[in-house]
């Protein structure tokens, strides 16, 4: 019988048709092209074993939390706290008990690419989320760390159903109507507040990119409002605009100042 062409059974590998006995006959094979495939299957198999079991030490708090008898668990992160302009934004979301998703973790150690793909799987397949957005004026009344709460708690407030234990990265929230946790590097901790993360990052880089649209000279499609070199000079040649932080240090100058419109 005619052996099956490389292509063949490479397509079959990527697809799982073929059985682990079948997979040990291959490397009988002497085709330098199937040794090959089978190299990058191998090596492809630990990457997913090595995700799998990623994503099972990220739901320790999350078990934990079933154990306890909460049905309904929320994950909580903000992004934006340290740029110059735009929101601080905050994101909720409630996820299936059997909710999987390989690869999840702090947005911030995500692609752009990978970032927007979760954060079109993980709204498909939440039970709910939120997200919350808390201008610059705002944040120059109350300053960041209480906007950023402020952001936080609107965003659990408007999840329904209501969660009855929340995850939260590092920042304890008083005043909730359940139970919850504040976890260091939470992002990098739970799968919930990994996926709160994410569709946090996405919904204020999407926000930034729209500001962009209005204020080209700034940069904003690409930093995102933080301090970068290049903002900083733009700043210093055009001036700021309505969406700066004036009470943050390198703008503290200009909070009297005409703004650019």
């Amino acid at each position: 019988m005619k052996p099956a062409s490389i292509a063949s059974i490479k397509s079959q590998l990527t697809n799982g048709e073929l059985t682990q006995k079948q997979i040990e006959e291959l490397y009988k094979d002497s085709r330098k092209g199937v040794q090959a495939i089978l190299k990058r299957h191998e090596k492809q198999q630990e990457k997913q074993a090595l995700l799998k079991q990623a994503f099972i030490k990220m739901n320790t708090y999350e078990k934990e939390a079933y154990r306890n008898g909460n049905h309904y668990i929320a994950g909580v992160d903000e992004v934006g706290r340290g740029p110059l302009a735009g929101p601080v934004v905050a994101a909720a979301v409630i996820l299936p008990k059997d909710f999987q998703l390989l690869g999840i973790n702090d947005s911030k150690k995500l692609s752009e690419v990978q970032r927007n793909e979760f954060s079109h799987y993980i709204k498909q397949h939440a039970i709910a989320y939120q997200i919350s957005f808390i201008d610059n004026t705002i944040i120059d009344k109350i300053n960041i760390y209480e906007a950023s709460k402020q952001a936080m708690k609107e965003a659990i407030s408007g999840l329904q159903p209501y969660p009855d234990h929340a995850l939260i990265d590092a920042v304890p929230l008083e005043g909730l109507n359940c139970t919850y946790e504040a976890i260091i590097k939470g992002d990098a901790e739970s799968v919930h507040i990994a996926a709160a993360s994410v569709l946090a990052k996405v919904a204020r880089d999407d926000w930034m990119k729209e500001l962009h649209e209005k204020y080209p000279l700034y940069g904003f499609n690409s930093n995102m409002g933080y301090g970068t070199k290049e903002h900083l000079q733009a700043i210093e040649t055009y001036g700021v605009t309505p969406y700066h932080r004036y009470s943050f240090a390198p703008l503290h100058k200009y909070r009297h100042n005409t703004l650019l419109n």
